[in-house]
């Protein structure tokens, strides 16, 4: 039996840039848990170890205090890529237990199970990424998995994902309503609908879970007229707002502001999307802020194909929906149009008439006119300004990481001719 597990990172994480500048790629959210938490959820009373780019290592640590970061202390370890998704289809594959073996899927190591030497080697010099060279003389082992390979694919699991998690964490509960519902809520389905202790449910609101589970969360709260449809997600301590239209296939995670109408996305946590626009297909990162009235293109009018910029290249999705994908920290100004699948990185503020470019680098100011860099003095003491009013403060660690993301991210803005 492997006595722990190590979850990391590979050279891929750049593939889910700007989500994965601001945190290591395990932490982003697909359903209703992260991708850390679903591994850690499959394979319980197992001591798990975390790996990070070295960049992040001190605000990883501040985060997870009572595990280890790029460091393992065990005697043997049972590696797993970051990007997996714990599906049954991966849990079929990979175990805790047998020889050593690495499990390869087309280009990404997916596992590794390592003890020993080959162990020991490891300890005393951690990569700051894992590939297939670190595993070298293991027994191969050629496996499909679920893998988010593209911040796409994040959305497009969501569903099927929010399914899954509702199941696990309802297992066994004998009353799935522990919250407040007021007189005037409709609940479709009751029984595939969990509110947990301390949410508040609004006359008005119509919880229609007769296509997938709905699952709100500790101190939620959901005002009047809203509507949510199945399957879907709401954070503990978020709020969605009056006559908010919230669809199908969406998370929004801890601490958020939603109105308007929300379809098939991903809101990560601490961001708001408070006033009327659409939001389709998207995936938001942490402490963003859309200004009212914005919206996004998910489908392009010939019904083609939606390229995105990835890292710097085009890429095809080979999705007909893809919206808006934004980094952590940025911001829109009111009435903002974001075409089909857009890009904005890290701290950035678009505003302007017209549709900005379709790939907007981190640390950006401006819009379709024009764009410069936003001054990363200026920017951190927003940033300060906007967790202030969450009551976070930001750490000296997070701060450390919030400069060398700008530094990181000179190239970007000096190829868009900033």
């Amino acid at each position: 039996m492997t006595d722990s597990l190590c979850i990391f990172e590979d050279p891929h994480y750049e593939r889910l840039l700007p989500l994965v500048y601001m945190r290591p790629v395990y932490d982003l959210r697909c359903g209703i848990l992260t991708l850390r938490e679903k591994l850690e959820r499959s394979f319980p009373g197992v001591l798990t170890h975390l790996h990070v780019r070295e960049y992040l290592a001190n605000f990883v640590r501040e985060q997870y205090p009572r595990l280890p970061v790029n460091l393992i202390n065990s005697a043997s370890c049972l590696f797993i890529n970051g990007r997996v998704l714990a599906t049954p289809e991966f849990l079929a594959q990979v175990s805790l237990q047998g020889e050593d073996t690495v499990y390869i899927d087309g280009e990404s190591v997916v596992a590794a199970r390592v003890s020993g030497s080959r162990l020991d080697r490891l300890k005393t010099r951690m990569p700051d990424l894992f590939d297939e060279r670190h595993f070298d003389g293991l027994t191969r082992k050629d496996v499909r998995v679920t893998m988010i390979r593209f911040p796409w694919d994040l959305v497009g699991n969501n569903g099927a994902q929010i399914r899954a998690d509702f199941a696990v964490l309802t297992a066994g509960m004998a009353e799935r309503i522990a919250g407040t519902v007021y007189d005037g809520v409709h609940l479709l389905q009751r029984d595939a609908i969990c509110i947990e202790a301390g949410a508040k449910v609004k006359p008005g609101v119509v919880l229609d879970a007769e296509e997938g589970p709905i699952f709100i969360a500790r101190n939620a709260r959901i005002f009047p007229n809203a509507v949510i449809e199945g399957p879907a997600f709401i954070g503990e301590g978020s709020l969605i707002k009056i006559g908010a239209k919230i669809y199908e296939n969406t998370s929004i995670g801890p601490v958020c502001k939603v109105g308007g109408e929300v379809e098939a996305s991903i809101i990560h946590s601490h961001s708001n999307k408070q006033h009327d626009g659409f939001l389709g297909h998207a995936y938001l990162g942490k402490w963003v802020n859309l200004g009212a009235d914005t919206n996004n293109s998910d489908l392009k009018n010939n019904y083609g194909s939606v390229r995105v910029y990835i890292n710097g290249k085009e890429v095809d999705s080979g999705s007909t929906f893809v919206g808006l994908t934004m980094g952590d920290h940025s911001k829109s100004a009111i009435n903002t149009m974001f075409n089909t699948g857009t890009v904005v990185g890290v701290s950035s503020n678009v505003f302007g008439a017209g549709f900005p470019p379709k790939y907007i680098p981190s640390f950006a100011w401006g819009g379709a006119e024009q764009l410069t860099t936003y001054d990363q003095g200026k920017s951190l003491d927003v940033a300060r300004r906007v967790m202030a009013r969450r009551k976070v403060v930001m750490s000296a660690a997070e701060e450390q990481v919030f400069r060398h993301v700008f530094e990181l991210t000179q190239e970007e803005r000096r190829q868009a001719k900033m």
